[in-house]
């Protein structure tokens, strides 16, 4: 969607460019889901680091001599700290919060008085759940939507503000898969198909732009053109690209993700006239006999 709205605002777009450009920033997207878990790390080691100077006192208390382990014990984070291809990963792409290390322990001194943290730290329950659900919530409690967190990702990557919600809930997958094992997702399920999809999306999207405009203004005639918004626009001529191109793609799977892209990049009302307009198509379509499925899932359609 990013991909095509951006050649979309250019006059004289070179397809090749921007289809160059759109595999390039799903890598850069590759980049943010790693750094959140090296960032998780990072909070996991400033976590030993305190705990040591706690220790290390001219005067420390009980509870710094005999600290809760908890966090620093936290099986999915050892797991993390331990697992040669994330590693791997943070080496490779040269990522790194060395720099940032003052900011992320004010960031662990706030999580230390949220309500989660709390109630973790005085479970007594130890489990491979426990510390699973511990590290989602601190995700999406604490982390999703912290301001200073999303400050530091403008200022690495100016686009990693848009692609946080897609990183942020593939580190929630990932960890939902965790039991006992960590594991990194790949970048993609099934590259090859993965790539093909994304291909084929992009550049029929771009080559039948005009057909797929003059379909949307068979049913939107009492709307003038400019009143329609652009990224409504761009979502229905996806949409309708895959309803025609997308063989193994359920009609409704299509139609209920991008009224689901709607919601998040488009305006409020978007996803009552975008189900409207497509509905009608849909209905066109099918008629005409243009709408051709195969595979599991798809022939109800």
């Amino acid at each position: 969607m990013q991909a095509l709205y951006s050649y979309f605002q250019h006059e004289k777009a070179d397809v090749q460019v921007f289809e160059k450009e759109l595999f390039n920033s799903l890598d850069k997207m590759y980049d943010l889901y790693i750094s959140i878990l090296a960032f998780l790390l990072d909070l996991h080691h400033i976590a030993h680091v305190i705990a040591d100077e706690n220790k290390n006192k001219r005067l420390p208390k009980p509870e710094d001599l005999d600290p809760n382990l908890r966090f620093i014990q936290n099986r999915l984070l050892v797991g993390m700290s331990n697992n040669i291809a994330l590693k791997k990963q943070i080496e490779t792409r040269k990522i790194s919060w060395q720099n940032e290390f003052d900011i992320i322990r004010k960031l662990f001194n706030d999580l230390k008085v949220s309500d989660s943290y709390k109630a973790y730290m005085d479970n007594t329950a130890h489990t491979d759940k426990d510390d699973r659900e511990f590290l989602i919530r601190l995700i999406t409690e604490f982390l999703g939507d912290h301001p200073v967190l999303n400050s530091l990702f403008e200022d690495k990557n100016i686009h990693w503000a848009d692609d946080a919600f897609v990183a942020f809930n593939s580190v929630i997958r990932t960890f939902e898969g965790f039991n006992g094992t960590f594991e990194l997702l790949p970048l993609l399920k099934d590259a090859p198909d993965d790539k093909a999809f994304m291909t084929l999306l992009f550049k029929k999207t771009i080559v039948y732009n005009e057909h797929h405009e003059g379909l949307i203004n068979e049913f939107t005639k009492n709307w003038e053109m400019d009143r329609i918004a652009n990224m409504d626009m761009l979502l229905m001529k996806m949409a309708i690209t895959e309803f025609l191109y997308i063989d193994l793609v359920p009609v409704k799977a299509s139609l209920n993700e991008y009224i689901e892209i709607s919601k998040e990049y488009s305006t409020p009302n978007s996803k009552i006239f975008i189900n409207g307009v497509l509905d009608k198509i849909i209905a066109r379509l099918k008629a005409d006999g243009r709408i051709q499925k195969i595979g599991k899932g798809t022939k109800e359609e």
